[in-house]
């Protein structure tokens, strides 16, 4: 994560529409007229996000994807008028369109702060180093004057249609395009004159828009794109493009470790849902918990499964895509995910990868293994070698096992309300024997680049012909994907 905030800085998991950055900074820009301070504010974000879910109903867009934050939660509050003052109740936060205080602020916050179009001073949102342009301020305009009332009949929502998520505004386009790209009026790029994160985003922008030129037309997902680009193959440092951006390097080593802890969060989760609850069905032991991932493992020693794993590298030393071809077999069985670790750590000896692209696929500049890194499964090849694999899988066990105990003891606070010790972690023991609260999570650790194409097609940067993506002539011109 700290690789991906390094890389895609202004860019999260959780903002997707770029309508809510132009929201929030023109609410700033009011907020700044009116002098509001904090309480205003926050009384001023969740009534314009109330309304925009709410004009969602209104409003017919090309794109069957545009789904406002909120609008389900919303609905009740819209009958035959909008309930705006109910809806987006500051107090009684729990019966309202958000239970978060500050709404989808929340999300959208930090991205905005990086990027310099809001600013928080005192609590209050002010504008950023990128003001809300006066255009843009009056396509919301008709909404924020609607956020003074507590209930809005349905013929004055229809007026502020316009600031409805999905309907195109130049002006937002070319605002959000120049402050995501880190580019001029006339789409030119000086280095000087912007941030280093806003020159990281722009190297993002960059490297996606480069990977869908060149692999584009092959109709897989942005991610994947750039994996085939970036991760694998040559391209990283034969294309002019690709190899005159420093950043490259940092994604090949993103995208290669993203791989081992995909490997660790579907091992862990399959681990912890063959548990049973705290009412003691089907709890389990220690070692009935090493036998579930031993059963499971091949016959013969571990020198003998890391022979039968697809090549690294071409003679050449080209990389290939052995992490793909293990997962072409799917990810739900546990040893694919145990192989998958085995890779990542033969990737992580020294000189099998640059020093610039193995910094970033190791995430530390410490000499010694951090635990469960891939330099750490290195060192459980070496010490198993010629035993079993079922051996090596128990070891695993007890190393998740480890670790569990280590982030929950970590994460241990007093309870307020108890005074007494409270433990943050799904996993608990009692009586040597392992139950859990809750499963856990086996989606792989956001990268961004989702969102980071999303942007670039909402931006105008990016586009999907014949079911592949696509880079338009603005984003060729704005970006410099071509040599």
């Amino acid at each position: 994560m700290r690789a991906v905030d390094r890389l895609v800085p202004g860019v999260s998991t959780v903002t997707r529409y770029i309508r809510y950055h132009s929201l929030y900074a023109a609410i700033a820009a009011h907020a700044e007229r009116k002098a509001l301070d904090l309480a205003a504010c926050r009384r001023l974000v969740r009534r314009c996000e109330v309304l925009m879910a709410a004009l969602q109903h209104d409003v017919e867009t090309a794109d069957d994807a545009w789904f406002p934050h909120g609008v389900d939660r919303v609905r009740r509050f819209r009958t035959q008028e909008l309930d705006l003052a109910r809806a987006a109740d500051p107090e009684d936060v729990n019966q309202s369109y958000s239970p978060r205080r500050w709404g989808f602020w929340d999300q959208y916050g930090g991205s905005a702060t990086v990027l310099g179009t809001v600013e928080v001073r005192d609590g209050a949102l002010r504008p950023g180093r990128h003001p809300c342009p006066a255009a843009l301020r009056e396509l919301f305009a008709p909404l924020l004057s609607l956020a003074e009332q507590d209930v809005v009949p349905l013929v004055e929502l229809d007026q502020a249609g316009q600031a409805a998520l999905g309907v195109p505004s130049a002006v937002e386009q070319d605002w959000l395009k120049r402050v995501l790209t880190a580019t001029d009026t006339r789409g030119r790029h000086t280095p000087q004159d912007w941030e280093a994160a806003d020159r990281a985003r722009r190297a993002a922008f960059r490297i996606l828009g480069r990977a869908i030129a060149l692999h584009g037309r092959e109709g897989q997902g942005y991610q994947e794109t750039l994996r085939s680009t970036v991760a694998f193959g040559e391209d990283m440092t034969t294309d002019p493009v690709l190899a005159a951006i420093p950043e490259t390097t940092g994604w090949r080593g993103l995208l290669l470790r993203h791989y081992s802890v995909g490997a660790w969060r579907r091992l862990w989760a399959a681990l912890v849902s063959s548990i049973g609850s705290k009412e003691g069905e089907a709890d389990r032991t220690a070692q009935e918990l090493r036998d579930w991932l031993a059963q499971r493992a091949p016959r013969g020693d571990v020198r003998g499964v890391l022979q039968d794993l697809p090549p690294l590298e071409g003679p050449d030393g080209v990389l290939l895509p052995a992490e793909r071809r293990l997962l072409e077999k799917g990810d739900d069985e546990p040893m694919v995910n145990v192989r998958l670790l085995l890779v990542g750590a033969l990737r992580s000896r020294k000189g099998h990868l640059p020093d610039d692209v193995r910094a970033v696929f190791l995430g530390r500049q410490r000499r010694s293994a951090e635990f469960l890194d891939p330099t750490w499964v290195d060192g459980l090849i070496r010490d198993y070698l010629d035993r079993p694999v079922c051996d090596l899988a128990a070891r695993l066990v007890d190393d998740m096992l480890a670790q569990s105990r280590r982030v929950a003891l970590a994460k241990l606070r007093i309870d307020p309300a108890t005074g007494g010790l409270k433990i943050f972690s799904r996993l608990h023991v009692r009586n040597e024997r392992y139950f859990k609260t809750g499963d856990e999570g086996n989606s792989d650790i956001g990268t961004r680049i989702p969102q980071l194409g999303s942007f670039g097609r909402q931006l105008g940067l990016f586009a999907v012909q014949d079911g592949c993506h696509v880079v338009t002539e603005s984003g060729r011109r704005i970006l410099e994907t071509e040599r």
